[in-house]
């Protein structure tokens, strides 16, 4: 699995979880739970992460909807 985006915004988590969606691109959350114990204070980024074969077309589809600034490069 690679990550394709860290972010604290859960409105950009659910945006990015629709776009992957309509490009059936299967996306996990991870994190979400750590983020809940911490309060939700939003310290703690929660990842989108997809399958390695998936990565490129779902930075393809982020770039598509201008997401590309989101898009995790460290993989």
């Amino acid at each position: 699995m690679k990550i394709l985006m860290m972010t604290t915004n859960p409105v950009t988590i659910s945006f990015v979880q629709a776009v992957l969606k309509e490009s059936e691109i299967e996306c996990f959350v991870f994190d979400e739970h750590v983020s809940i114990m911490e309060g939700s204070i939003g310290a703690i980024p929660r990842r989108v992460m997809v399958i390695d074969e998936d990565y490129s077309d779902a930075v393809d589809a982020m770039e598509a909807m201008e997401l590309g600034h989101e898009v995790y490069r460290d993989n």
